[in-house]
């Protein structure tokens, strides 16, 4: 073997944990791969010892989901090549950032259709959860823009699969939570690039209102990326704030009369930037937070897909019980739409009707506060529990940690 497999105190500390911070499940070991020969390696003796492999990248996950207790951790970071890119596709390892990705893709002009607000999560990671962002009501998830997978299967065997080769396996492993194989290596769907954003950001007063826009504008496709987020004010009331934006090349320039036509509101923010600025946005955020602390606290995150028949109930009562300190002085909390039939991944959960939408509770707790942490948790179990009682799911949450309470660091 070419990597390293390590039962050392350091490493086994670091696959213990992850972004959340909120669960803790030691391996049994580390597998530092430093090519697919490792990666079918460890899956051999795995099989053969009857132990768990987890593949695990970034660590960005929040309830355990690349944990692997008593298992085997394997770590893809050094599996971060980008083989091949040509106008519409680039070939990429499964450790690799998408925001090398994007660097690699835009110096050819051509972009990911699909990105997450966060760049620095590995392909591998996002392609085995799904991987949803603000253009996902017009081109699905980053797993429904895959055009080829390499899958090392837990016998240790390398396949390739696409949607016309072996396409049970590339079905079962796009949203697959490394169950039924570790993705090494995938080829992505590009389109061309733009080169400016424009981004208009429009308050509404009224969670009937915001919503009822969001789901014309997700059916309409007006804009190229919709998102959105509830406020909470200083008086503890919220407010709505519809994100959209348009991509354009110049000397073509966006008709506002004609992109803002029927959003009447008292209250819009325009804004351009360059392309790439727009999708890496919140890296000097990240970077802020990581320098004063805040990055590294509990994240008790909670990310759930609401059907629109419920959504605007499930809203209400799910921001009814959150306060400002029951979301953090960090947390944000996103609300978007997304239509079904956008969405194509079969291992993809969905609610049953025709637009649904993402309700991502993103909080941070403060350290050493358990009253605060555990509030925050059981917060979240009620609101999943209201969610899946009207036919929504969880998004993010593996086979593995199915069922299970978070339990405190």
């Amino acid at each position: 073997m070419e990597g390293v497999l390590s039962t050392s105190e350091a490493d086994l500390a670091w696959a213990a944990e992850d972004f959340g911070r909120v669960v803790r499940h030691r391996p049994m070991a580390v597998m530092h791969a430093a090519s697919r020969h490792d990666v079918a390696a460890i899956q051999r003796f795995a099989r053969a010892h009857n132990l768990t492999v987890v593949p695990r990248a970034q660590g960005h996950s929040t309830n355990g989901q690349a944990q692997a207790p008593g298992g085997i951790v394997l770590d893809l970071n050094q599996l971060e090549t980008i083989h091949h890119i040509a106008d519409d596709r680039i070939v990429v390892d499964a450790g690799a950032t998408w925001s090398k990705v994007v660097t690699a893709a835009l110096a050819r002009g051509a972009t990911p259709p699909v990105l997450t607000d966060y760049l620095e999560l590995s392909v591998g990671g996002t392609l085995s959860v799904g991987g949803l962002g603000g253009a996902s009501h017009q081109h699905g998830a980053q797993t429904d823009n895959v055009l080829e997978l390499e899958v090392v299967t837990s016998d240790g065997t390398l396949h390739k699969c696409s949607p016309t080769v072996d396409p049970d396996l590339f079905d079962a492993v796009r949203g697959g939570y490394g169950e039924h194989g570790v993705i090494v290596q995938a080829t992505l769907r590009l389109i061309p690039a733009p080169t400016h954003t424009r981004t208009y950001r429009l308050r509404y007063r009224r969670l009937t209102d915001f919503l009822a826009m969001q789901r014309s504008l997700a059916v309409e496709q007006r804009f190229d990326y919709l998102e959105g987020q509830a406020k909470l004010e200083d008086d503890g009331n919220w407010t709505f704030v519809l994100e959209v934006a348009h991509f354009f090349t110049p000397p073509a320039q966006p008709d506002d009369t004609l992109l803002l036509a029927g959003l009447a509101t008292a209250e819009i923010e325009v804004s351009d930037t360059t392309y790439w600025d727009f999708l890496n946005r919140i890296a000097d955020d990240v970077a802020l937070l990581r320098r004063i602390g805040p990055w590294q606290d509990p994240h008790p995150w909670n990310n759930l897909l609401v059907p629109d028949n419920a959504v605007e109930e499930i809203v209400t009562e799910t921001l009814s019980e959150v306060d400002h300190e029951a979301l953090g002085d960090t947390g944000l909390v996103l609300l978007y739409p997304i239509p079904r039939v956008r969405l194509r991944t079969p291992q993809l959960a969905l609610p049953a009707t025709p637009v649904i939408f993402l309700l991502a509770v993103l909080r941070t707790a403060p350290p050493n506060s358990p009253d605060i942490l555990n509030r925050m948790i059981e917060h979240n179990l009620r609101a999943q529990a209201l969610v899946t009682a009207s036919g929504g799911t969880v998004y993010l949450r593996s086979p593995r940690t199915a069922g299970t309470t978070p339990t405190l660091l």
